[in-house]
C-alpha cells in the first residue's frame, strides 16, 4: 500500500518512537504529580516535552498545555469564552473552520450566543474585510484557522489577528493542519490561542497542545485537578506527550527539508495531472496553500462528474490509500460543509478526493498514483459510458 491520506493522520516518526518506548514498558512508569523519584522523572519528561513544543512555535513553555487532542482544545477556547460571557454576546468563526468549531459554536449558539460564519470565496480564502466587516461591539472572539484541512488553503490569520488585536477582540487559530507541515511562529501570527495535534506530524494519537498567550486567562475545561496550573485537569499522558516532543523537535529541525520535499511531490503530481486525464480538476490550485494538499475532481461522461467514494474504492483495491474529505467525515453521505462553502456544486463536492503527500513519500510513489489513477478513472468512464 502507498499511504497518501497525510492529512487524516501520519506515520510515527522514529524519533517519536523511541522516545516513547521507555514510557510504554520499557521501565520508565510514574504520575508526574508524584513526589518520589519515578513521579519527578516523569514530571521531568513532561516539561521536557513542553519546551520541545514551545521552540517549534517560538512560545514560552509555560504557555502551553497538553490537551488530547485538537478537538479538545478548540472546544476548551470556544466553552471557556462563552461561559465567561453568560452565554451572551457574538462569535465570528469562518465557514470552513474543523467541526471541533462549527459544532462548539453550534451549541453555545444554542445557548444563546450570536454566531456569525464567513464564508471564504472561490479560492478557498476567506478574506480579511469580510471578517472584520463581521465584527460587532460584542464580539468575544474571531476562530480562523490556519490551513484548511480539506483544500490546504491558508487563511489570512496573521492580518486578522491584528486588526482584531486594537479592537481588543481575541482570535483562536486551529493550526492543526500547519504545524509541522510549515513554519508557524504563534507569537508572530498575533494569535491568542493556536492549537495543534501531534498525529498530523509524525507524533502520536492521543497528544495535542494549546498555546495561549500570555495575560489571556483560560480557565480549565476539565476539572477535578491541579495539572496543566489547573488549566486542564486529568494526569498527564506521558507517553503521549513525550512522543509529541520528539515530533516537534524532529519537525523543527527537519522543516525546510520537509516544506521542499513535499511541494515537489505535490507539484509533480498536479503538473501530470491535467494532460494525464482530460477533465480533472485541481481545487484553488493558485491559492496559498499547504504544500503537501492536492484537491480533485474527475468528470466522467458528457460532462458529470464521478464518484469520489467509488474512485477512492478501486484506488484502496489497487493499493493506493486517499481520502474523499475531511477524516473527521468520514463515512457521511453528505457533501463536504468546506466545499460547499467555497461554492463548490454538491455533486462535484460528493466526486472529490483529496491527495495529502508525506515525508516518507517518493516521486516513484507519486508517478505510479498517477498511473493507477488514470487507469481507474478510465474504467469508471467507461463502466458508465
Amino acid at each position: 500500500m502507498i499511504y497518501l491520506d497525510h492529512n487524516a493522520t501520519t506515520p510515527l516518526h522514529p524519533r517519536a518512537r523511541e522516545a516513547m518506548l521507555p514510557w510504554l514498558g520499557g521501565g520508565s512508569h510514574g504520575n508526574p504529580s508524584s513526589v518520589h523519584r519515578f513521579g519527578q522523572a516523569a514530571r521531568e519528561a513532561v516539561e521536557g516535552a513542553r519546551e520541545q513544543v514551545a521552540a517549534l512555535l517560538n512560545v514560552r513553555p509555560l504557555e502551553v498545555i497538553f490537551t488530547a487532542s485538537g478537538t479538545e482544545a478548540n472546544n476548551a477556547v470556544i466553552f471557556d469564552v462563552a461561559r465567561k460571557a453568560g452565554r451572551r454576546g457574538h462569535l465570528v468563526i469562518s465557514a470552513i473552520e474543523h467541526p471541533s468549531v462549527r459544532e462548539a459554536a453550534a451549541r453555545v449558539a444554542a445557548e444563546g450566543m450570536e454566531v456569525t460564519r464567513v464564508s471564504p470565496r472561490g479560492d478557498g480564502v476567506v478574506h480579511v474585510d469580510e471578517i472584520l466587516a463581521a465584527l460587532r461591539p460584542d464580539t468575544r472572539l474571531v476562530a480562523l484557522m490556519l490551513a484548511n484541512n480539506e483544500l490546504g488553503t491558508l487563511q489570512p490569520v496573521a492580518e486578522v489577528a491584528a486588526a482584531c488585536g486594537e479592537r481588543g477582540i481575541p482570535v483562536l487559530c486551529d493550526a492543526v493542519q500547519a504545524v509541522g507541515k510549515i513554519p508557524v511562529d504563534a507569537a508572530a501570527l498575533g494569535a491568542d490561542y493556536l492549537v495543534l495535534g501531534a498525529h498530523k506530524f509524525h507524533g502520536p494519537l492521543g497528544a495535542a497542545a494549546l498555546w495561549v498567550r500570555k495575560g489571556v486567562e483560560i480557565s480549565g475545561h476539565l476539572v477535578g485537578g491541579s495539572q496543566e496550573r489547573r488549566r486542564r485537569a486529568s494526569t498527564e499522558n506521558v507517553p503521549a506527550i513525550v512522543g509529541l516532543g520528539a515530533a516537534a523537535a524532529a519537525a523543527r529541525e527537519e522543516m525546510a527539508h520537509r516544506t521542499a520535499h513535499l511541494a515537489a511531490l505535490r507539484d509533480r503530481f498536479e503538473a501530470v495531472l491535467p494532460g494525464l486525464i482530460p477533465g480533472a480538476i485541481v481545487h484553488c490550485r493558485q491559492s496559498p496553500r499547504l504544500p503537501n494538499t492536492s484537491h480533485v475532481a474527475f468528470t466522467g461522461v458528457e460532462g458529470a462528474f464521478m464518484e469520489g467514494e467509488s474512485l477512492l474504492i478501486r484506488l484502496d483495491l489497487a493499493g493506493f490509500a486517499v481520502s474523499t474529505g475531511a477524516a473527521c467525515s468520514s463515512g457521511s453521505v453528505e457533501p463536504s460543509k468546506t466545499l460547499l462553502a467555497v461554492g463548490i456544486s454538491r455533486q462535484e463536492a460528493l466526486s472529490s478526493l483529496r491527495v495529502s503527500f508525506g515525508i516518507g513519500n517518493t516521486s516513484e510513489e507519486v508517478d505510479a498514483f498517477l498511473g493507477a489513477l488514470a487507469r481507474e478513472v478510465a474504467e469508471l468512464r467507461r463502466a458508465v459510458a
